[in-house]
């Protein structure tokens, strides 16, 4: 099986959310599609919306988050430059049962 591991900064730099001057906690890393409110299901292996009652978006560590979206590009074909992705910090709020985005949504372009 070739390797599908995408170099270390391929979704933004490795990040230690305790270490974070975060607005609000996070309680966990996601993978964020870029320019869209949607993250990478951990179940489904596709991208959902943060208020799919399904999404099960939040990884334990960056490294986590880092392999299911290196696998993801890998699935579908991508290289480094297209896939449009990047790790971030998230939490989910169990009033709005919905995961939140602590950046909101991330632009694919300054």
């Amino acid at each position: 099986m070739p390797n599908t591991i995408m170099p270390p900064d391929a979704f933004g730099d490795s990040f230690d959310l305790a270490a974070l001057p975060l607005p609000r906690s996070a309680s966990g890393y996601a993978v964020q599609k870029l320019d869209t409110d949607t993250l990478l299901d951990q179940t489904s292996g596709n991208f959902l919306s943060v208020r799919s009652t399904s999404l099960q978006g939040l990884y334990l560590s960056f490294d986590e988050a880092h392999k299911a979206a290196s696998e993801w590009v890998h699935n579908h074909g991508m290289i480094n430059e297209e896939h449009n992705l990047a790790i971030v910090p998230a939490s989910f709020d169990p009033l709005l049962k919905r995961h939140v985005l602590i950046y909101g949504v991330l632009c694919g372009q300054p």
